[in-house]
């Protein structure tokens, strides 16, 4: 597919301005969830929707940690509940107790940058991270009530000191969702041995998703705003769009206590997916994909496998200039 039709495609499935926070019109208004009131009738442009849904395939276990809605520090009202007792660990839990809905969670954290997350409306908690590091984050959740107009249901503030600069990093959330019965999980504890280091552990892992998992050119023509992977219908199916790679790889590495990002932003003008890693032995590997004894090269699971790993392709994902990162889950 051309980057020119790739592009075409995108625009579809725009919704607003776009499926993930933070990008679009930079002159939109940026909110502060602290000024609104339960109640209040906002229009969606004040709340940056999510940007476009990450698609591209070419270029232009170790102790588990599971999150738990803990319920010793919990913000509520009739309409919406935020369980922030874990945010230590890099995450809170959220769930609406109104009834169905149309919902968005807005997360605000000290860079200022907006994630927008839609929420389920069945009375379950969803986890969402807090990727932004130590600082004041305003949380808020608003119900659709007309065309763009959302009303604000519930919102608060709350000031985090993480444990580790890796918690958020190393847990299930809402677009990394997983457990120790997760297809994907399994196998990762299946392909690594008790004896392998982190470098051996990311190896064995990456290789696995890029040998075995192709490029989904279908679902990457049709998938809607508000998509989050469903991990083990991926791993059935084999196949994914680079936000299904990347939360797949995400998932297997942390399960095996591998802190890894999965980031959303840019390769040239193309939205897309992938994610970076930590080890004792490299620090942070702003995109890992192998390491030869010399030299880390990017870690992006959809171009290599899609492209057959060839010289040319791997030379552009080995370029982190190629890659601009926007938002961190």
């Amino acid at each position: 597919m051309s980057v020119k039709k790739l592009l075409s495609v995108l625009l579809i499935v725009v919704l607003l301005t776009s499926i993930f926070v933070g990008c679009g019109n930079n002159t939109s208004t940026q909110l502060e969830i602290g000024d609104l009131y339960e109640g209040q009738v906002i229009m969606l442009g004040d709340i940056p929707e999510e940007e476009m849904v990450p698609l591209s395939n070419a270029p232009a276990v170790s102790t588990m940690l599971l999150p738990v809605a803990s319920g010793t520090d919990v913000r509520k009202n009739e309409k919406a509940e935020i369980d922030v007792s874990n945010m230590r660990d890099g995450y809170v839990m959220i769930k609406y107790l109104g009834g169905n809905a149309n919902l968005r969670v807005l997360i605000t954290g000290p860079s200022k940058v907006q994630y927008t997350y839609h929420l389920k409306s069945n009375g379950t908690f969803e986890v969402f991270p807090l990727s932004d590091g130590n600082g004041t984050y305003n949380i808020g959740v608003f119900k659709n009530v007309s065309g763009s107009q959302f009303a604000t249901e519930f919102t608060t503030s709350i000031n985090v000191t993480l444990r580790d600069a890796f918690a958020p990093f190393l847990r299930p959330n809402q677009y990394v969702n997983y457990n120790a019965n997760t297809l994907a999980v399994r196998e990762a504890a299946r392909l690594v041995s008790s004896g392998d280091s982190a470098i051996q552990r990311i190896e064995k892992i990456y290789g696995y998703v890029v040998k075995n998992f192709t490029y989904d050119k279908q679902l990457a023509a049709s998938v809607q705003s508000g998509y989050v992977p469903d991990l083990d219908k991926v791993w059935n199916a084999k196949k994914g769009i680079c936000f299904d790679y990347a939360a797949l790889t995400a998932a297997m590495l942390r399960s095996q206590n591998i802190p890894t990002k999965l980031v959303v932003g840019y390769t040239g003008q193309v939205y897309h997916a992938w994610i970076s890693v930590w080890t004792t032995e490299t620090g942070w590997v702003d995109g890992a994909i192998h390491f030869d004894g010399k030299d880390w090269k990017l870690m992006d699971p959809t171009f290599a496998s899609s492209n057959s790993s060839s010289e040319s392709i791997m030379k552009f994902i080995g370029d982190g200039k190629n890659y601009s990162a926007k938002f961190l889950y």
